[in-house]
């Protein structure tokens, strides 16, 4: 339930204070963030110092960063104003470069790149005798490398725009992207939201039909229903190509294009611009952590050796996840990774990123084996990648400089202390990290615990035990829930009856009504005090009934399960329609009240016995009844704000699922009675149980 006050003169809680102590430090780093100890001060001005010697270098050396990160203006190819073709490449250890391709019948020496200083390779091919391009738009091409062990390679430009796969290749291939009437944005990007509310989105899996989807699909089916459930935000996966489609887009082998498998370049820049134009941001789940190891359709050997993009040896490889890991600390990585950020954000127009693996970048032993406790020696010392926060740093820095409303996320495991700080602080820059524990602590209630043994302060403590002054992301749950070996919330606690006791024209069994109930519950109480900006995966909002699975050779590549089925939302008679009606008012109720973007919440009740979790937020009242079997008739709750509060969400109407228990008229008046630390309270005439 959630109660609004309709008439008072008072203000919401103000947010706890942090006594300080004045301190003489030269980057204005927080002294309450270093408190505890010294030793973290200390590190996060070394990390800003070695910030600072990188910007000074790229300012004599590049001119500074805004030239610096547009340099995918001038490597891979570029067409002239006089139609000539500009051709520029990074390949250190290479002994030579030629380009091939249809547009010289695959002649794999008639064209030779000039070696250039600091392992550059530069080709000019002048416009044919038409003054038309000699390469063709839409035309393959390859990159040979000859190595300095005389081996001939073929390569994808690192730089590619575009590339495709034949249906009976496994390789992909380089396409000349050109095309004589490009997408022009009509659009404005919007304005940052004061709220957040993502919907974490997958463009091939965004249709009820066995198939990869596509962008237009997306632009013309999905992008409506994110509208109408009240999202801001898209956050995009899979968009950087991959070659491997059930690497759910994380094992990234072209960094500069869009993935050919759901449309064109064009396509993808449209899908953007009518979100653009219906108020919805867009961001770009970016894959900066690590890269594919394919050769030839990926980063990996690009030159012939074993480093170029990567360290070299063990250190230039994940254990885990089978990939190759980038070397921050090089001149070329940098101009690489920064311009690729660059890229996405002017070619196409997102509106900021969602940084993947981020845990793995910060450490050498990349989250491992490693526990983390919030002990600050866990965050600071030699175990610490310095190269990659620099490289974080930088990227945030930039990116916020050269757009002021560009949101970047983190997701990181670890709890680093300043990651959602500002670089002239000391931190690393991000606007927000994932609260990634919110989602485990779901799952774990669901799995080991009875209702009855559902501990509140546990719950409570799960939701609200995050870095004061660092924004979070708050999600019941993600694609990470989604996939096979896991299971949805929805499929946790209903199982096989959602394939049979779905419809509203039969009374729900109880393990239905139980699921329904909890699945509003639990999302709504993630909403509200889980973090500063909240996430869905799509689909789950409605309690999509399977899980998520890309075809593979164990699965016969089946597409069955690598979709979403919304056909489920549009029947009127089954129940998926009640659970995206609550998630769609849930959206819309955060969106008239801000609760998300207003200070953590004060909570007042969090009680064992009752299973009762009471807080207040933006001048908002929240109250939620845990418990299975006992409802309460006038339970007191502790209220700031005095005044007159109606109900404005109400997870048991009947049109959510729920049994209508609830007078909606009633009004709740405030009493001066102090009650769990707050001036005043009221009492609440009606406080269901779970299960009627």
């Amino acid at each position: 339930m959630v109660l609004k006050v309709e008439e008072s003169t008072a203000h919401s809680l103000p947010p706890p204070t942090i006594p300080v102590r004045p301190e003489t430090r030269t980057c204005n780093l927080p002294v309450e963030l270093a408190l505890m100890c010294e030793i973290p001060h200390l590190f996060c001005l070394w990390l800003y110092g070695l910030f600072e010697k990188q910007l000074t270098l790229l300012e004599e050396a590049e001119g500074g960063f805004d030239q610096f990160t547009r340099s995918y203006k001038s490597y891979g190819v570029h067409r002239m104003p006089d139609n000539s073709l500009v051709f520029k490449e990074w390949a250190p250890a290479a002994e030579a470069l030629f380009l091939t391709g249809d547009f010289n019948g695959w002649d794999n020496f008639s064209h030779p790149y000039a070696k250039k200083d600091f392992g550059k390779w530069e080709l000019h091919i002048p416009p044919k005798e038409d003054k038309t391009p000699a390469v063709a738009h839409n035309s393959k091409l390859k990159v040979v490398v000859h190595t300095r062990m005389g081996e001939r390679l073929y390569r994808i430009s690192p730089w590619a725009k575009y590339v495709t796969r034949h249906e009976k290749s496994v390789i992909y291939d380089w396409v000349h992207w050109d095309p004589p009437q490009p997408y022009i944005h009509k659009h404005p990007r919007p304005q940052k939201p004061r709220s957040l509310r993502i919907y974490e989105s997958h463009v091939g899996i965004a249709s009820p039909e066995g198939k990869v989807a596509s962008y237009s699909n997306f632009t013309h089916n999905v992008l409506p229903r994110i509208k109408d459930l009240g999202y801001n935000c898209i956050q995009l996966m899979a968009i950087m190509e991959h070659a491997y489609y059930a690497s759910f887009g994380y094992q990234v082998t072209s960094f500069f294009a869009a993935s050919s498998r759901y449309g064109t370049p064009e396509e993808l820049k449209e899908l953007i611009d009518v979100a653009h134009s219906l108020g919805i941001i867009v961001l770009l789940d970016v894959v900066h952590s690590h890269a594919s190891k394919n050769t030839e359709d990926g980063l990996n050997s690009f030159d012939g050796s074993d480093s170029c993009f990567f360290h070299s040896g063990p250190r230039g490889e994940h254990s885990l996840w089978d990939s190759r890991l980038f070397n921050y600390s090089g001149w070329e990585v940098l101009r690489f990774l920064l311009s690729n950020l660059r890229w996405w954000m002017e070619e196409y127009r997102f509106d900021g990123f969602r940084f993947d693996g981020v845990t793995s970048m910060l450490y050498h032993h990349h989250g491992i084996g490693s526990g983390f406790s919030g002990d600050y020696a866990e965050y600071f010392g030699l175990h610490v990648d310095e190269d990659s926060i620099v490289y974080l740093m930088l990227a945030n820095h930039i990116l916020h400089t050269l757009y002021q409303d560009c949101i970047t996320i983190a997701e990181d495991v670890s709890g680093m202390p300043t990651l959602c700080r500002p670089v002239q602080e000391g931190g690393l820059g991000f606007d927000f990290r994932l609260a990634m524990a919110i989602p485990d602590k779901w799952i774990q209630i669901l799995k080991e615990f009875k209702d009855e043994d559902w501990n509140m302060g546990n719950i409570v403590h799960t939701m609200s035990n995050r870095r004061y002054g660092e924004k979070c992301i708050a999600y019941a749950e993600s694609h990470d829930q989604a996939l096979v070996g896991d299971k949805t919330l929805a499929f946790w606690l209903m199982d096989k009856d959602m394939y049979t006791n779905m419809s509203a024209l039969i009374p729900m069994n109880s393990v239905i009504d139980r699921g329904i109930q909890l699945h509003k519950m639990m999302r709504l109480l993630t909403h509200g005090l889980g973090g500063e900006g909240y996430l869905n995966f799509m689909g789950n909002e409605f309690g999509h009934p399977e899980w998520l699975d890309f075809p593979r050779v164990g699965n016969n590549e089946s597409y069955h399960y690598a979709r979403r089925q919304f056909n489920l939302v549009d029947m009127d008679h089954l129940r998926y329609r009640q659970l995206y009606a609550f998630d769609r008012d849930m959206n819309r109720t955060e969106d008239k009240y801000g609760w998300l973007a207003a200070p953590p919440a004060y909570i007042s009740a969090k009680h064992e016995g009752d299973k009762v979790i009471v807080f207040e937020r933006a001048n908002v009242i929240f109250i939620f009844n845990f418990h299975p079997t006992n409802s309460y008739s006038n339970y007191r709750v502790a209220v700031g704000p005095p005044g007159k509060y109606k109900i404005k969400l109400d997870s048991d109407e009947i049109h959510y699922g729920g049994h209508g228990r609830l007078d909606h008229n009633t009004e709740f008046f405030t009493e001066p009675m102090e009650f769990s630390n707050l001036p005043n309270s009221m009492l609440v005439s009606k406080l269901y149980y779970l299960l009627p």
